[in-house]
């Protein structure tokens, strides 16, 4: 038990003596405490780092500066110029060792100093796919802070505009990616190196936009460089992944065109008689005019790659302008009933054809379609009326005989050809033009909807697995 004791008083003896041998070396042989932090403290230190410095001077022969991005917001991203605007700072960190006070033993107490950029050396950076300018990232009003082994930390915020490669195929369910790409612009890659740090891109402090849903946002870690004249200059790229908010587009965009569409084959269920049909097939294509007209606003002038949309409403547009074509066909068609013309054989064998091919009356009898049997009530083709009695006044009616299309099919034709309007072909040419057109307008609704609900889960599933 007394060894145990003697042990560890020996060990307090000598952590003791351990501290004050490297208090006496680290303070002076006078064992002097190092001043506390002042203002003259600072200003005294300052006069000393800065005396013979030169910020035009690089730290060492490379430099190597390390980068992050830390994004706020998204601004606007805007597909008609093909840029987007965020707003955000890069986070800079590099080493100068002309700075660094860690063994002055008089100046342990100030842990960092702050200056400007036009008093340190910094490297000249800049954003080369910007669109509003391509001046050197600088900001006077944001200090740099620099530690007392000679790290300097600056973070200048700004807002950026740069260029982006739209895609506006799945437009307006559509995925945009933009690249900010960061470039020493002065010095060459062997001079100053740009370095991705580990965080890449922070978006702790991101504010949601209302339009635009941040899928991903990462930067490239390789180390690349651009070439200018003949020299290689250090760059890095940062890609922003973007995805439109759907729901207002479909309530203001997709809803009305299907709408509209619809509308162009209502068309032909309005009586010739009314005198509205050429009106009502005009407004409607003037309405189309101007809804593309307005998207086309908003889709960027490129050929590189053609949206749906616009395939969808030129569809819509050029079956509005046929509608217009058919109805006036429609309307020649009746008003020729009061030349008193009468209809060719041609004209009318056609109108029987659309007659069977679109069930005209609940009955057609070619083209493979089974019927129910129309019947209708003949006549015996002798009637006799006898006088048996006087009392017994009676006219004798033979039995009706029902005649069935397939017994009498052909005599029944002609009776039919012979009945035969204008008006009825105005009639059967206006429910075959509807039939035509909804079912135009329902396969093309349904071939953009269902290109556009999967390219929507695409982007959903990889959001998911992004996460």
């Amino acid at each position: 038990m007394a060894k145990k004791q003697w042990t560890l008083q020996l060990g307090l003896l000598l952590f003791f003596c351990t501290v004050s041998i490297f208090a006496a070396s680290k303070w002076g042989p006078k064992g002097k405490m190092p001043p506390v932090y002042s203002r003259d403290l600072e200003t005294a230190l300052r006069d000393i780092l800065f005396a013979n410095y030169s910020r035009l001077q690089r730290p060492t022969k490379r430099v190597d500066v390390t980068v992050w991005l830390t994004l706020l917001t998204i601004n606007d991203m805007n597909i008609k110029d093909q840029s987007l605007s965020l707003s955000g700072y890069f986070n800079l960190f590099w080493r100068d060792d002309r700075l660094s006070w860690f063994n002055m033993a008089d100046y342990v107490n100030v842990r960092y100093l702050f200056a400007t950029q036009q008093e340190l050396w910094r490297p000249t950076l800049v954003v080369d796919n910007s669109i509003t300018d391509l001046s050197v990232i600088s900001n006077n009003d944001i200090p740099m802070r620099i530690l007392n082994f000679g790290l300097i930390y600056w973070r200048p915020a700004d807002i950026y505009v740069v260029a982006c490669e739209s895609d506006i195929t799945y437009y307006p369910m559509d995925k945009q990616s933009c690249i900010i790409s960061l470039a020493s612009w002065a010095y060459t890659s062997y001079e100053v190196s740009l370095r991705m740090s580990s965080k890449q891109v922070v978006t702790d402090y991101y504010s949601k936009n209302g339009e635009w849903e941040m899928i991903s946002c990462t930067g490239d870690k390789t180390e690349a460089s651009k070439s200018r004249g003949g020299t290689s200059f250090s760059n890095l790229k940062f890609t922003i992944v973007l995805r439109r908010r759907p729901l207002f587009h479909i309530l203001n965009t997709l809803f009305p065109v299907v709408l509209m569409a619809f509308l162009s084959a209502m068309v032909f269920k309005l009586p010739a008689d009314s005198g509205e049909k050429i009106g009502f097939s005009l407004t409607v294509l003037l309405a189309y005019t101007v809804y593309l007209t307005l998207i086309s606003e908003n889709i960027p002038s490129t050929s590189v790659n053609v949206s749906y949309l616009s395939v969808y409403l030129s569809i819509t547009l050029s079956l509005g302008t046929l509608a217009v074509l058919c109805t006036i066909l429609v309307l020649h068609m009746h008003y020729r009933e009061s030349d008193g013309q009468p209809v060719p054989t041609s004209i009318r064998m056609f109108a029987v054809c659309l007659m069977k091919l679109i069930c005209w009356g609940g009955c057609r009898r070619r083209c493979g379609c089974r019927c129910k049997k129309k019947s209708r009530v003949a006549p015996a083709k002798n009637p006799v009326i006898s006088v048996i009695e006087l009392e017994n006044l009676k006219k004798k009616i033979p039995e009706k005989k029902i005649v069935h299309e397939d017994e009498d099919s052909s005599s029944f034709e002609e009776d039919e050809e012979e009945e035969i309007t204008w008006t009825t072909v105005s009639k059967v040419l206006d429910s075959f033009f509807f039939i035509c057109f909804v079912g135009l307008i329902i396969i093309s609704s349904s071939v953009f909807f269902s290109v556009m609900v999967v390219e929507y889960m695409k982007i959903q599933s990889e959001e998911n697995l992004a996460l």
